[in-house]
């Protein structure tokens, strides 16, 4: 059974930061590239940061500069850290997993962030 995990969401206010965790089980973790995705209400859901097997990264230009991601394979996690945080950010954030080859593409359940002005 495959389960990504994510806790870290919250009410912050705007200027504040947060850091997302992602713990998945039930894959090869050192196997997948990981990543970060959001989806505020009434909206699509979108890609904020990726980090691929390797290590390198990719963030939307919407967060650059503010939002890091990192993973540690034998923790089998993934973190989002997200400073200077805007009422724009608010959304649900979503840990996704996706292994090359057999192009599985799994999804945990979202954790919650709330950014007031």
């Amino acid at each position: 059974q495959v389960q990504l995990v994510e806790s870290g969401g919250g009410l912050v206010q705007s200027g504040g930061s947060l850091r997302l965790s992602c713990v998945a089980s039930g894959i090869s973790f050192g196997a997948n590239d990981m990543g970060w995705y959001r989806q505020a209400p009434g909206k699509q859901r979108e890609p904020v940061a990726t980090i691929i097997r390797g290590g390198s990264t990719n963030y939307a230009d919407s967060v650059k500069g503010r939002f890091t991601i990192s993973r540690d394979n034998a923790k089998n996690t993934v973190w989002l850290q997200m400073d200077s945080l805007k009422p724009e950010d608010t959304a649900v954030y979503f840990c996704t997993a996706y292994r090359p080859l057999l192009g599985n593409r799994y999804w945990g359940q979202g954790t919650p962030v709330t950014v007031s002005p």
